[in-house]
């Protein structure tokens, strides 16, 4: 058993095959996610996980170079992001998830809790 860190087996995985530039995707509940595009779902109940929770959890194992965000994100999720992220349309947003390389997707349920985050390297 791990010590520390993420101990979902499915996001471990995930989160260990990324290279630089690959792109995932934190969720809230309801966002459409493409059938091609694999899913860790750890949703409960509606607001478990918290997004700042998953995004917390994360940042705390990846390196991150850039984010985008929907111009509609609101502030109580940037203020959980890497500094200056891209906006984009909540439209676009939904059409680049497709290019992702997996999505967690948690039981938030502030609208627009949608971000694609850009791995970087630790060097």
């Amino acid at each position: 058993m791990r010590k520390h860190g993420l101990l979902n087996p499915a996001l471990v995985g995930h989160v260990a095959r990324l290279g630089h530039t690959d792109t995932f995707v934190v969720a809230d509940a309801g966002l459409p996610i493409p059938a091609m595009v694999p899913v860790v779902d750890l949703t409960l109940v509606f607001g478990v996980p918290r997004f700042s929770e998953v995004v917390s959890a994360l940042l705390d194992e990846v390196v991150v170079e850039g984010a985008v965000i929907a111009s509609e994100t609101p502030d109580q999720v940037r203020g959980h992001l890497p500094p200056d992220p891209e906006e984009v349309s909540h439209e676009e947003l939904k059409r680049l998830v497709g290019q992702a390389s997996f999505v967690v997707r948690t039981g938030e349920t502030i609208p627009y809790a949608n971000v694609i985050f850009r791995s970087g390297v630790p060097f």
